[in-house]
């Protein structure tokens, strides 16, 4: 089922262990049974009609049709395609969208570049054009207006994109280093399509799994040096809810000419005042700020003060209008849903520390990941004076053979993503990185990992469920 109950819900229930193993295996029983998925890791049933149809007009014998938003966001997936899977890939105009014509043995390729990008077509702008409706216009200047108040910045230092990931890889395609053939610094284990873009689309990244000790400080003084394109984080990071030293991060980046790139995703900018320290911040609409969970999309916002500012500004502009701009059906939805943001995160914040606190003492929790508990001291530096520590949590069971029967008897909705209004749980590390599970575990994150996005519900009756479950351990 979708989750929430909409056509254009970004999860969808996924409700035991074992279902979540035979999603990432595809297993067909699983598989045929999903009306929905998260729209960058499974193709919408309304943008799987549109592509269907844009096959049947361009797409020849051999070839997978591939729909984007404009002719700039095709062709450049057509050149990394082509550039990856070493095959030519045909590019064509499709009633005001663009398809690309992919042979088969590329068609992975293709799958990445939009898995990864986010540069996609979205399920509203599909289903109106099958309705034969299909609107032009932007409305991403009220967006910027409504947005911008919130940040307290101009509207002018705030951009809007198609999804969270749109953003993140306007902001890295943006950076003059990468131009230049520097590469990427990330800090603390992020979202997995944030180290992978930085992978795939720069010139490769460092990679600092915790910023702490020695490795910390010869990040630091690397940058210094002026050594790398841009050091992203995440704050907090997902899933692990920890905070790096960002006032002293951002000393380093403003030594060194580096911009300093954060994504507050995981908590929102009600919780934490990210653009005080960095010199862009990146943050998933999709999640808090929309808070319904049934709309994709993205913003990158930039520190007014930033050194970095002028050069940044026209690029990021350029790349909202032209590349990967939000559709006016979905920019009207998200305009509603912000209505309530901030003083609804209090609800979940509330429910964060509750869950928070009554797993860190419970017999059979081992590891309890969250902001008032994690890290805090480093958190409570860019927390906004009426902030809170989120709603995000992670968890693991001191006998983590247990966690499936644990998840399973969790009565909460299951799925990917985070930020709705009802409380959604996960198996984080196997939805994300089922193909590196090893990896993961020797970053400290384990495959029995249970990632929390606490709604809103009743507190009591919330923590209640999280008792009831815990029992089976």
């Amino acid at each position: 089922m979708p989750l929430p109950d909409s056509s254009h819900a970004v999860s969808v229930c996924l409700p035991t262990w074992k279902s979540v193993i035979g999603y990432e295996e595809a297993r067909d029983k699983v598989v045929r049974k999903m009306r929905i998925g998260y729209p960058r890791f499974f193709r919408h049933p309304l943008v799987k009609r549109l592509t269907a149809m844009a096959a049947e007009e361009i797409a020849e014998e051999g070839e997978e049709a591939f729909v984007f938003p404009n002719k700039v966001a095709a062709q450049r997936a057509q050149r990394w395609i082509e550039r990856r899977a070493e095959m030519a890939v045909r590019a064509e105009g499709f009633h005001g969208m663009h398809v690309l014509a992919v042979p088969v043995k590329a068609r992975q390729e293709a799958v990445d570049y939009q898995r990864f990008t986010g540069e996609l077509v979205s399920s509203r702008q599909a289903e109106d054009f099958l309705e034969g409706k299909v609107r032009s216009g932007d409305k991403s200047h009220l967006l910027q207006r409504r947005l911008g108040k919130l940040l307290s910045v101009e509207p002018d230092h705030v951009f809007i994109y198609n999804s969270g990931m749109a953003a993140i890889t306007a902001v890295l395609r943006s950076l003059p280093g990468v131009k230049e053939g520097k590469k990427t610094l990330q800090i603390e284990f992020p979202y997995v399509d944030a180290l992978k873009v930085q992978e795939q689309f720069g010139n490769g990244v460092v990679f600092l799994n915790q910023a702490i000790g020695e490795s910390f400080d010869e990040a630091l003084r690397r940058i210094r040096q002026g050594e790398f394109a841009g050091v992203f984080t995440e704050c907090p990071s997902n899933p692990l809810l920890r905070t790096i030293d960002v006032p002293r991060v951002a000393a380093a980046c403003a030594e060194g000419g580096v911009p300093f790139i954060i994504d507050d995703s995981a908590v929102g900018p009600s919780n934490v005042t990210a653009l005080k320290y960095a010199d862009v911040v990146t943050t998933s609409l999709t999640k808090w700020l929309s808070g319904t969970g049934d709309v994709m999309a993205g913003m990158a916002s930039i520190r007014p003060d930033s050194e970095h500012a002028g050069s940044l500004l026209s690029s990021l502009a350029e790349e909202s209008l032209r590349s990967t701009p939000l559709y006016i059906g979905d920019a009207e939805v998200l305009l509603s849903n912000l209505k309530g943001f901030p003083a609804r995160m209090a609800a979940h914040n509330a429910n964060g520390v509750a869950i928070a606190k009554m797993l860190a003492d419970h017999p059979a929790v081992a590891e309890v990941w969250h902001p008032s508990l994690t890290t805090k001291e480093d958190y409570d530096k860019i927390r906004a004076p009426r902030g809170g520590y989120g709603p995000l949590l992670s968890f693991v069971l001191k006998n983590p053979k247990k966690a499936p029967k644990v998840f399973d008897a969790l009565e909460v909705s299951k799925g990917p993503s985070f930020g709705t209004p009802f409380t959604l749980a996960c198996p984080y590390t196997l939805l994300a990185h089922y193909t590196e599970l090893g990896w993961a575990e020797a970053c400290g994150v384990s495959s029995h990992l249970i990632r929390v996005s606490c709604g809103a519900e009743d507190t009591a009756g919330l923590v209640s469920r999280f008792e009831t479950a815990l029992a089976e351990a």
